[in-house]
């Protein structure tokens, strides 16, 4: 098997001797690096990708969708469909059905290979039911690699969770994240992730020295990191060119998200938040990533025939456990995981469970909340008559019975809590009843949460406030804090918000099929990756629903720029003045949402 040698000398001398490949074959690379903000690139901070979006195509009106989550965008991003269609909705979610990974509760967070398994078979023809590309890819014969996060990474194609992982022309191609070689969890429960298997497992050992699982992720996540761009360069992109055949490869690197999740450098306080040197340092391991991956092709002489499209999943935010003062001071963090819960079981005169502790009963009297934000909320944990599942940014409240009433209840109080930044109720609810029950709130197929999939959807999405933060001067979207449900603390950062900072993610693409040195200024999205890269391959994404991105054809060679409008959607006014505004760009019957919530208390949207 051929390594690539790392001295630049020898690159220089050989790439021009390696045989191409034959004219027309066409391979795509999409590089996801996890949680990049639009204006964290700079030829400082990630000179790489600085250096696409000048020379290829700057995707400046950029968009990811709403809930601006990890999984949700990853299935978005495989799909070419928006989360009503996918059936994946959140990061965590309320499935009614016990999950066998999760020891048979009914929530459960999918950023885990283990659970993907489990949902795609208690819901078969409701999750993912699209052809995703990489799938589509492998059915046309091409050769398909997946290699970075787990959860988002198995997403693009699940049957490859089955992969023998021996060779690149193996029948579910390879793939890795990091729960490869890894067949128990620290708690041992098991990954259901792959094994390395073959010559393939040797080679990447002896290139990694002779590392036998995937690196644990760190902060900046620089070893795991590290393992995995070695496997990339040094073993699989090797035999690729061995093979012949066009492939299709998706890395999806955990940094800058881990490291501005877990950012330390102002604990407690809003500046710097996220704006940090580590979080610097996590945006330049991603981008040594893709250098890495870019140095790898040429040198191969793979360069010429592949477009690689480097995008991000989400925007993000700096955490605020607490409510602004109106001249934009925090005051005392007051907003403990579990805050949402905690008050819907108040506001129903129940008690909450835990469902991440085995339903066992909280006492908030003495401070106990939930361990991750979610609770069962009603008489017993086994007959909840709400329940709240927690998503960073922003929270989801399922009604198991149906019940309108109760809805209509939780929805009242959410209308006077000062942490709500926008309501969005289920479609359902407004047909069952009087409308204006839910005046301030938009339907959730405004933000194309109501679709093809019937995975239980919640009765009501709460967005939480979203403001800039005093004192920083790095323009509003990178100083945006967000109240945030979640065990982390105010200066380390998240995502889920409807602001603009959550959902501008950085969108850049550079190859023989696009176009040079062009700024596109249309609305696009993660939505439109999987649309653009089929037709640049000539494949078919099939599947249920009409929640699609679209071809950006204007990135393309010779392609004209679309009719594109504006406009805002204002839901009907509640009692005390509270409604939803939703700023949409639209292109064909494709919607793109820069940012939705309540006026004054949404990043992206104007004061009251």
């Amino acid at each position: 098997m051929r390594f690539a040698p790392t001295a630049a000398v020898l690159i220089l001398l050989l790439a021009g001797a390696l045989p191409a490949q034959a004219a027309g074959q066409r391979n795509v690379v999409i590089f996801v690096a996890d949680g990049l903000r639009y204006s964290s690139v700079t030829p400082e901070t990630a000179p790489t990708m600085a250096r696409i979006r000048r020379d290829g195509v700057d995707f400046a009106n950029s968009h990811a969708a709403y809930p601006t989550l990890t999984t949700v965008n990853a299935a978005v991003i495989a799909t070419g469909h928006f989360p009503g269609d996918t059936g994946n909705y959140a990061n965590s979610l309320y499935l009614g059905q016990p999950v066998p990974c999760r020891q048979g509760a009914t929530i459960a967070f999918v950023e885990d290979d283990c659970i993907l398994r489990d949902v795609k078979t208690l819901y078969p023809a409701d999750y993912l039911a699209q052809t995703t590309l990489m799938q589509a890819a492998r059915a046309a014969g091409m050769n398909t690699v997946v290699v970075g996060k787990k959860g988002p990474a198995a997403i693009q194609f699940l049957p490859a969770l089955d992969s023998a992982n021996n060779n690149v022309e193996g029948p579910l191609g390879i793939f890795i994240d990091d729960s490869t070689n890894r067949p128990a969890n620290p708690d041992g429960t098991p990954t259901k992730s792959t094994m390395l298997g073959g010559s393939f497992a040797a080679d990447i050992a002896r290139v990694t020295g002779e590392t036998n699982a995937t690196p644990a992720s760190g902060s900046p996540n620089l070893v795991q990191q590290a393992y995995l761009r070695q496997a990339v360069t040094q073993v699989l992109i090797p035999r690729l060119k061995d093979s012949g055949k066009p492939f299709a490869m998706l890395y999806w690197s955990r940094d800058p998200d881990t490291t501005q999740h877990g950012a330390t450098d102002s604990e407690g306080k809003l500046v710097p938040g996220i704006n940090s040197t580590n979080d610097r340092a996590a945006i330049y391991n991603a981008d040594s990533d893709l250098k890495g991956i870019l140095d790898a092709l040429k040198f191969w002489g793979l360069a010429s025939n592949t477009d690689v499209v480097v995008i991000a999943d989400h925007g993000f935010s700096t955490i605020a456990k607490g409510i602004p003062t109106a001249d934009g001071r925090l005051e005392r963090s007051s907003l403990p995981s579990g805050f949402l819960a905690m008050d819907v079981a108040r506001w129903l005169g129940q008690k909450v469970f835990d469902p991440d502790r085995s339903g066992a009963e909280l006492d908030p009297a003495n401070g106990e909340h939930p361990a991750f934000g979610n609770g069962l909320i009603g008489p017993t944990a086994d007959a909840p008559q709400a329940i709240v599942v927690a998503n960073g940014g922003g929270d989801f409240i399922y009604i198991p019975d149906g019940s309108r009433t109760t809805a209509k209840r939780i929805f009242d109080k959410l209308l006077a809590q000062p942490y709500v930044g926008g309501l969005f109720v289920n479609d359902d609810l407004l047909k069952s009843g009087n409308r204006s029950d839910f005046a301030g709130a938009l339907p959730m197929s405004a933000v194309n949460l109501m679709g093809s999939s019937n995975i239980p959807r919640p009765a009501i999405v709460v967005g939480f406030r979203s403001f800039a933060v005093k004192g920083c001067k790095l323009g509003v979207e990178m100083c945006t804090a967000e109240i945030a449900d979640t065990g982390l603390r105010t200066g380390q950062g998240m995502h889920g918000s409807f602001s603009r900072a959550d959902t501008r993610n950085f969108m850049a693409a550079i190859g023989p099929s696009f176009k040079k040195r062009f700024v596109d200024r249309a609305p696009v999205g993660n939505v439109d990756v999987a649309p653009t890269l089929a037709r640049i391959l000539g494949l078919d994404l099939t599947g249920p629903g009409t929640l699609k991105g679209r071809v950006i054809g204007e990135a393309l060679a010779g392609g004209k720029m679309p009719k594109a409008t504006r406009r805002t959607v204002v839901s009907a006014r509640a009692a005390n003045g509270v409604v939803t505004v939703l700023r949409v760009q639209q292109v064909g019957t494709t919607r793109y949402f820069d940012a939705g919530g309540i006026p004054g208390r949404t990043v992206g949207l104007p004061g009251k």
